[in-house]
């Protein structure tokens, strides 16, 4: 197989969605974790629900119903500067510490984001964080108006980079996500940032689980879906040497 182009999910895989935490927890001390974890579940679940009822709305829209979802059940009374200081921070996202130097070693690849993010959110971001400096292309489902695992929006990853499926590595974090693009037909490396025996160590420390165990419960191990990824990896760090072993 010769790897022409290496795509890539955005949230969770290059950009630390943990890192809204520190918004968070400034504007409402004391409930910064459970306010991102609760965010998160709730936009990943509305980007599912309203692909299934064939109702899109951009993420931008989806991320800010998830966030007034969040606070409202919480009972944390806001103001609208505060509410945009918290969307903010989806703009700035904090890169993995590994992200850039392992992007920048793959630059005789084309290389891409695939992502649920609206077009505005992802321009933005990559921006901000110099991710524009080393992408080919950054690839929005908005041409699609359907969200990921749907195999339409994995085949946006062919029409803008004009490569065939077998031709693309396609890289996330996020089990789910590695799912959808495996049963499309791509190549998945699967980002295992948290091994089953490490899960297993955090959920027997209490009785009662904190926020952040349950969203790494719920959010990052492997999903029984019968799917299988076709790497397992730990980090961004070991992309460059397994895209150089697959094209040897």
């Amino acid at each position: 197989m010769t790897i022409k182009a290496v795509v890539f999910d955005a949230y969770g895989t290059l950009y630390d969605i943990q890192s809204v935490a520190s918004v968070t927890e400034e504007a409402f001390p004391g409930y910064g974790e459970i306010i991102t974890q609760v965010w998160r579940i709730k936009q990943l679940e509305y980007t599912w629900l309203r692909s299934l009822m064939r109702r899109y709305q951009d993420f931008s829209v989806l991320t800010r119903d998830s966030l007034a979802y969040t606070l409202r059940v919480l009972g944390l009374k806001h103001d609208a500067a505060a509410f945009e200081r918290i969307m903010d921070k989806y703009l700035h996202l904090e890169l993995y510490p590994d992200a850039m130097a392992a992007l920048t070693a793959m630059r005789d690849r084309k290389l891409a984001i695939l992502s649920n993010g609206s077009t505005a959110m992802l321009t933005a971001l990559a921006a901000n964080s110099g991710l524009d400096r080393v992408l080919d292309a950054t690839i929005s489902v908005d041409a699609k108006k359907i969200f990921k695992p749907a195999p339409e929006a994995y085949s946006l990853i062919e029409e803008r980079l004009a490569v065939t499926p077998s031709e693309v590595l396609f890289i996330s974090s996020n089990p789910w996500d590695a799912c959808g693009a495996k049963a499309f037909g791509l190549s998945v490396a699967w980002i295992e940032r948290l091994t089953p025996e490490a899960m297993a160590q955090l959920c027997i420390k209490s009785d009662v689980l904190p926020p952040l165990t349950m969203f790494k419960a719920l959010r990052t191990q492997m999903d029984e879906l019968g799917i299988v990824p076709d790497h397992r990896i730990h980090a961004l760090a070991e992309l460059p040497a397994l895209v150089a072993r697959q094209t040897s």
